[in-house]
């Protein structure tokens, strides 16, 4: 039968382990299995726990064959809750907790197959109180979202999503300790390194990943620092590949793909302003508006009109406000200079960087 591992795999002596491994399944004819890359550090048992159950649902699917009238379906994608338990179960985790009956069997079934002890972990969840509330999940989702997460020392990091790579910056904020800086640098860069890896699992951040830490002067610590990213990775399913810190303090990264990132599947760009977080500010439209306020009534003067102009502008509250202060002197100094009569109104369904001229006798939009 073929035996293969993946080409992701590129650790040699890995590769020779695993060779051992698959040589020694069984493995019936007319049949061949690959290692993939989620199988590279795995113990024997566990290709052998795999290898059955793939055995297990090709017999049913053998005698869905068999049985069933044609066209029938013989095999399907598991579903979100199977999905889970394929993916995520491992000796690590001590416990399952299922609020309703018919997943807390299907996952008790299905974890019977695996291993019939471990059926014990799943336990069905019966209590008033909701099961995100009682295990404070909806808090944990929140935090995922955050731009800033807090340090247990009092410093902190800032991640930023962009469309080339992922920047993380991290701060002492408040762990200040002046008596010895290095010393408060070191730590606060290990608690870093620790949460950062835990970030990049929890919010599934995949590409080009670049952490700012801070500059340490010895280059003991920044070895520790990076053995402390290359340990925090080791639980990572998704392939990492880790660069050391560069001369300006700068560590890069690149952590595999698998599927978009849970802020990207949880959050679309803001109609508003367009996914970049940033609008005009009032200052900016008001030079705006003045710009094509003047562009209009130059251009009326230079067609021959003799009456006097009357525009009225339609803004957003906030420009209107910056208008009827800060600026007001200038629009004066502006109907004065060009022979105009300006009016404004405000209009709060009004994008903030929108505005409309209009003939104030007319009703005609200008512009």
């Amino acid at each position: 039968p073929l035996r293969g591992i993946s080409h992701k795999i590129e650790n040699e002596k890995e590769r020779q382990r695993l060779k051992k491994i698959i040589q020694r399944l069984k493995v019936p004819e007319g049949m061949g299995i690959i290692i993939r890359t989620a199988g590279e550090n795995q113990w024997k048992r566990y290709f052998i726990r795999d290898l059955e159950i793939l055995l297990q649902t090709w017999k049913q699917v053998e005698e869905k064959i068999k049985t069933q009238p044609t066209p029938s379906c013989v095999f399907q994608e598991p579903n979100l809750v199977e999905r889970t338990v394929r993916d995520f179960l491992t000796e690590e985790v001590d416990r399952i907790v299922v609020d309703a009956e018919k997943p807390y069997e299907r996952i008790r079934e299905m974890v019977g197959q695996i291993s019939r002890r471990s059926k014990n972990k799943v336990k069905l969840y019966t209590e008033p109180t909701p099961i995100f509330v009682k295990f404070n999940v909806e808090k944990q989702i929140e935090n995922a979202f955050r731009r800033q997460v807090w340090l247990k020392s009092g410093g902190y990091i800032c991640i930023d999503e962009t469309e080339a790579l992922v920047a993380i910056d991290v701060n002492t904020g408040r762990h200040k300790s002046q008596k010895d800086l290095d010393t408060t640098i070191f730590q606060t860069n290990m608690e870093a390194a620790e949460e950062i890896t835990r970030q990049l699992r929890l919010r599934n951040i995949g590409g080009l990943i670049v952490i700012d830490f801070i500059d340490m002067r010895n280059r003991a610590d920044q070895m520790k620092v990076l053995q402390k990213v290359r340990e925090g990775v080791k639980r990572d399913k998704a392939k990492t590949r880790i660069v050391p810190i560069s001369p300006l303090g700068l560590m890069e990264m690149t952590r595999q793909r698998h599927s978009e990132s849970m802020a990207s599947a949880v959050y679309e760009d803001c109609p508003y302003c367009k996914g970049k977080g940033l609008v005009k500010s009032a200052l900016t439209m008001s030079v705006e508006i003045q710009r094509k306020i003047s562009e209009i009534l130059r251009k009326q003067k230079q067609q021959g009109r003799t009456d006097q102009p009357q525009l009225r502008i339609y803004v957003h509250p906030e420009v209107l406000n910056r208008l009827r202060s800060e600026d007001e002197a200038l629009l004066i100094e502006l109907e004065k200079k060009l022979s105009g009569k300006l009016s404004f109104r405000a209009d709060p369904t009004f994008h903030f960087e929108q505005f409309k001229i209009t003939d104030a006798v007319s009703g005609q939009e200008l512009g």
